[in-house]
C-alpha cells in the first residue's frame, strides 16, 4: 500500500509520515519542492503517477491570531485551492480514501463548551481567523460531496490545536504555543527579566501534540468511514495565562510575564468533545508537560543546528 502525505514537511504532515512509516508501508511525502499543490495540472499528474491508496492532505497555510487578521486573501484562497486539487487529484486517480485535516476554529466563536462535532454553522466564526476556517469548512463540504456524488469512502478530521518537533516558530507567523516556547527560551538565553505577550491571558485553549495526532490519522484511516467529520483533540483545556507559566517554567524564564491587552484575544474558549475519535479506540498518549518539555528540547537543538522555521 503506498500513502501519499500533503504537506510532509510540515508540523502534522512529518508527524504523520514517521507514523505511516512505522506500519511498513511506502509513503511519499509532498512539499514545495516536490509539487505545487497551488498548481492544479501538477497536483493532478503528481497524485496519477504515484497511486497511491491513501492521501492525507495535512498541507495548508497556516498560522496564528496575527497572521490569518492581516492576510485573510491568501489563507482563505490558498488553502482553497490546495485542498480542491487535492481532491480532483485523488478522484482522478481513483484514490481509495483521502483524509483531510481541517482545524478546530471552523466553529462559532461563542459555541458550547466542549465542542460537538454537530454544532459546525450554528453561530458567527471568529473575526480574526474566519477567511481560514471558512476554507476548512468547505473542505468538509467537499469531502462529503465526493461521497455522495461518487460514493467515495472520504473522512474528514478537525485536530485541535497542534505542538511538537518542526513546527513554526516564527514570532508573527507562528500559533500561540511555538511563540512562547521561543520567547521564554530567547529570554532565558539573553537574560531577560520581563516578557510581555499579546492579550489578557484569559482565553482557554487545548493541545495535542502532534504524535498523538498522527495515531488517530492511522487509525481512523482504518476504521472510521463517515460524511461527519470528527474531532481529535485531548479534551482538557488550560488559560493561555497557565500555558505561558508552564512554558516559562520548563524553558528555564524566571522572570516577570506581562500582559498587553490592547491586543486580541481571539476566541474566548476551545475545547473539543472527542468522545466519537476514543470510541475508535484512541486516546492521546503525551501529557501537555512532557510534550511542551520535548518541544523544547527539539527547538533548542534544532535552533543549533540552523534547522528550526523560526
Amino acid at each position: 500500500m503506498t500513502i501519499v502525505v500533503a504537506g510532509a514537511t510540515g508540523l502534522a504532515g512529518s508527524a504523520i509520515v514517521r507514523a505511516y512509516e512505522k506500519t511498513g508501508e511506502q509513503v511519499i511525502g509532498i512539499n514545495r519542492s516536490v509539487c505545487d499543490l497551488l498548481d492544479r495540472d501538477a497536483t493532478i499528474n503528481f497524485i496519477k503517477k504515484a497511486k497511491p491508496t491513501i492521501v492525507v492532505d495535512a498541507a495548508a497555510k497556516v498560522g496564528g491570531i496575527g497572521a490569518n487578521n492581516a492576510y485573510p486573501v491568501e489563507f482563505l484562497a490558498d488553502n482553497l485551492r490546495i485542498q480542491s486539487n487535492l481532491m480532483e487529484a485523488a478522484h482522478a486517480a481513483d484514490v481509495e480514501k483521502f483524509i483531510f485535516l481541517g482545524s478546530s476554529c471552523i466553529y462559532p466563536r461563542d459555541c458550547a463548551q466542549p465542542i460537538k462535532e454537530e454544532y459546525l454553522l450554528t453561530g458567527p466564526l471568529e473575526e480574526t481567523n474566519s477567511a481560514y476556517a471558512i476554507a476548512k469548512i468547505a473542505g468538509i463540504e467537499l469531502i462529503k460531496s465526493f461521497r455522495k456524488e461518487y460514493g467515495r469512502k472520504w473522512i474528514s478530521l478537525m485536530p485541535t490545536n497542534l505542538y511538537g518537533p518542526r513546527d513554526n516558530f516564527e514570532l508573527q507567523g507562528s500559533h500561540v504555543l511555538p511563540a512562547f516556547i521561543r520567547r521564554f527560551v530567547e529570554a532565558k538565553e539573553s537574560g531577560r527579566s520581563k516578557e510581555t505577550l499579546w492579550g489578557t491571558g484569559a482565553p482557554m485553549r487545548e493541545f495535542l501534540h502532534v504524535d498523538d495526532l498522527a495515531s488517530a490519522v492511522v487509525l481512523a484511516g482504518e476504521k472510521y468511514d463517515s460524511a461527519k467529520h470528527i474531532n481529535v483533540g485531548s479534551g482538557e483545556d488550560l488559560t493561555i495565562k497557565a500555558l505561558a507559566e508552564l512554558v516559562a517554567d520548563l524553558a528555564g524564564f524566571k522572570g516577570e510575564i506581562a500582559w498587553d491587552s490592547s491586543k486580541p484575544d481571539g476566541t474566548p474558549r476551545k475545547v473539543l468533545d472527542v468522545t466519537k475519535v476514543k470510541s475508535l479506540g484512541w486516546e492521546p498518549a503525551i501529557s501537555l508537560r512532557d510534550g511542551i518539555a520535548s518541544t523544547i528540547e527539539w527547538y533548542i537543538d534544532a535552533t543549533a543546528k540552523g534547522v528550526s522555521r523560526r
